[in-house]
């Protein structure tokens, strides 16, 4: 709960970048249609430059940003509502082609925002978004902070072998964000040492024997809600110390890429604290 609190936090304070109006010819309606595009929107645009977030936008589970998404229209429906409302930029855009799917083409400007899965990535995003909404000093801005709190981050050297085992026994791999937080908080991915994509389904019997020195998952497995969840609570990976992290950070980059590499680091740095201590 402490650390959602510091998110939250930190993500109602983003806004104190957003200090000066849109510039002449900024966008005055713009529509976000995509969950990480909302994050981006939210924390450099004007308030009264938003005109309505993705269908996810309030979901604590996948955004981020959910409390402060509150504030703000939803889209339910992209393909009926964006025309209706009359942005002058849709960002987010899920055919990757410039329309919105199921909606006739509309006289808008659009930006794809796509799942980032990089650091670097996210940089690139943060100025497209920022450039297109008419505030690039916020965009700079929102960059040196975060580079900033990356640099603060407690170092710990190597941390072992980890598994970020999913429902169903999904293990996230190389080339994905996941990864390279992984790597910031100096843990080794299991993945890459069995060779295997960006997602795969591997079997608890060979998560067993594999015997990963961490397990990561998702902060909304600790209760069983079905079958997928259960196996994540077999007797058999008990033994494995977990690290959790809420998916909302880890879904999408953008402003809770630090929080999460920050809370892994802290969570190991603990587990290290507690085992030299004897508890």
């Amino acid at each position: 709960m402490m650390m959602m609190r510091r998110l939250i936090w930190a993500l109602a304070a983003l806004p104190l970048i957003a200090a000066a109006p849109a510039p002449k010819g900024a966008p005055r309606r713009i529509v976000s249609v995509n969950l990480c595009a909302d994050q981006y929107l939210m924390a450099l645009a004007d308030p009264g430059q938003i005109a309505a977030l993705s269908p996810n936008a309030r979901d604590p589970d996948l955004s981020a940003g959910a409390a402060k998404a509150r504030r703000f229209a939803i889209i339910r429906k992209p393909g009926e509502q964006v025309l209706a409302m009359k942005p002058d930029l849709v960002i987010g855009f899920p055919d990757g082609a410039g329309g919105i799917v199921g909606a006739p083409r509309g006289d808008w400007r659009t930006l794809g925002v796509a799942n980032a899965e990089s650091w670097g990535a996210i940089i690139e995003q943060i100025r497209a978004v920022a450039a297109a909404i008419g505030h690039r000093d916020r965009g700079e801005a929102m960059i040196a902070a975060m580079e900033r709190d990356l640099a603060s981050l407690p170092r710990v050297g190597k941390a072992g072998v980890a598994a970020y085992y999913q429902r169903r026994g999904y293990m996230t791999g190389t080339g994905t964000l996941v990864d390279e937080l992984m790597g910031r908080a100096g843990l080794t991915n299991l993945a890459a040492i069995m060779g295997r994509p960006a997602l795969a389904q591997t079997p608890l019997e060979e998560m067993v024997a594999r015997r990963p020195d961490w397990l990561i998952v998702e902060s909304a497995t600790d209760k069983v809600v079905d079958q997928g969840t259960e196996m994540l609570h077999h007797p058999a990976l008990r033994a494995i110390p977990r690290l959790r992290l809420p998916q909302a950070w880890t879904v999408c980059g953008g402003p809770s890429y630090v929080t999460a590499a920050r809370s892994l680091i802290a969570q190991i740095n603990a587990r290290r604290a507690a085992k030299r201590a004897g508890r």
